[in-house]
């Protein structure tokens, strides 16, 4: 979700051991939307790590899946060409892409590869791919629908998907409504009708063809909005950030500052099994006071506690940094202290952090975070975030693992996707 922050912090100075790396490569965009120009982005990365650009240009690209032969395959939000999944490859391996090949003709977010199948979603539906034994798509033409008639409403729009070991596919389907409110009114509506075909992860069948959004399974409910999310092969289970709610002093000025509402509620990763319950709208997380708090709409006023039976978050972030992508890492390639970590891609920033537009990394051990998280890659936006000279470069979006064990990272403000690799001294 798109938001707008005050503009008069201080940018938080690069952290201590990072390197600025110049990732070359950049072509104008033209948009309302996106900059008119386009200066390459000084990403910061931690010593020994290294940033470039495989290609740009792509349009609004959202996730992505690596398959076993190095093909990246790209899904975007909006069609190119008449495209929504764009095939990737570097066929002489010089580090730049050489070779795009579009097909799919629906514009989406979501996209896994699991086994023998390209899983990818529209607004509205989960289809997948047969891959052959090098890892290409069969007929990319002719897709198997799984799932047809997922809701879709105005605003948060996204079908992310995660597909776990037994032949089941996840999806988000996010709530349209920022608080369950009444219109027109500060009072949420209780109970709050949405949860019971928004606001929630839904399972289905990936062996099944042409279900309904009745055939599948209310997996977690009380998650507002989950763009990211991964299946942990450690853990053999489902985790997910989720975007937070808002607008606090514009309903609740007697409760909440300005300040407060820009910084709250936090962005929140959760481990998510089968019944689990992230409590919105009725609660949500203040990181600073470490509880769950009473929504105003429902009674709360910023101090009372609430929601018992909800889960608690395994780490929690900033507010309005927009998480959109989640990875797990389970490459050699980085130093070990990455290995089996998560990687969160941020859409956008933080008043609290005074930062945005960044990778963060959550250290993992034994299936739940072992520190606390840490900016992996900073400065996406490529300007000065409080006293902008120009528009924001890029927005990092999605996530995923090369067979080499680098990160890649996608922009889907100018379809951007860089390269994070890491060389030992």
């Amino acid at each position: 979700m798109k938001r707008t922050f005050i503009q008069t912090l201080c940018l938080v100075s690069a952290l201590a051991g990072f390197n600025s790396v110049w990732a070359t490569g950049d072509t104008p965009v033209s948009s309302e939307k996106k900059p008119k120009t386009v200066e390459p982005a000084a990403i910061k990365v931690p010593a020994g790590f290294s940033a470039t650009i495989l290609t740009t240009d792509l349009g609004a690209a959202r996730h992505m899946a690596v398959s076993k032969n190095g093909d990246i395959y790209v899904k975007l939000a909006k069609l190119k060409d008449g495209k929504g999944i764009y095939r990737l490859r570097d066929t002489n391996k010089d580090g730049v892409i050489d070779e795009q090949t579009g097909f799919g003709d629906y514009p989406g977010t979501g996209i896994f590869i699991k086994n023998d199948y390209l899983y990818a979603s529209s607004n509205s539906g989960i289809y997948r791919y047969q891959l052959n034994e090098k890892g290409e798509v069969i007929q990319p033409d002719q897709p198997e629908k799984i799932v047809e008639g997922l809701r879709l409403k105005e605003r948060d729009q996204s079908k992310s998907i995660a597909v776990d070991n037994q032949s089941m596919v996840y999806v988000n389907v996010a709530s349209d409504n920022d608080a369950c409110r009444q219109a027109g009114t500060g009072k949420g509506l209780m109970p709050c009708p949405l949860l019971d075909s928004a606001a929630g992860i839904w399972q289905f069948k990936t062996n099944r063809l042409n279900q309904s959004y009745s055939d599948g399974v209310r997996f977690a409910t009380g998650l507002k909005n989950v763009v990211g999310l991964d299946w942990n092969t450690k853990t053999n289970s489902l985790f997910v950030v989720q975007h937070g709610r808002g607008k606090f002093h514009d309903f609740y000025p007697e409760y909440y500052t300005p300040k407060q509402s820009a910084e709250l509620p936090a962005e929140t990763m959760y481990e998510v099994k089968k019944g689990s319950d992230g409590g919105w709208p009725y609660v949500y997380y203040d990181h600073m006071q470490k509880k769950k708090i009473l929504a105003p709409e429902y009674g709360g006023d910023g101090k009372k506690t609430g929601g018992e039976k909800a889960m608690d978050p395994v780490m929690a972030f900033p507010a309005h940094l927009a998480p959109n992508g989640l990875l797990f890492y389970t490459g050699t390639m980085f130093p070990e202290k990455y290995r089996n970590g998560a990687f969160v891609a941020f859409h956008s920033q933080s008043a609290e952090l005074q930062k945005g537009y960044l990778v963060a990394f959550v250290p993992f051990k034994n299936g739940k975070p072992s520190g606390a998280w840490e900016i992996f890659a900073d400065n996406f936006a490529g300007i000065d975030l409080v006293k902008p000279t120009g528009p924001v470069q890029h927005r990092p979006c999605g996530l995923a693992q090369g067979t080499d064990g680098s990160l890649y990272v996608s922009d889907d403000l100018g379809g951007t996707i860089f390269r994070i690799a890491y060389k030992k001294k």
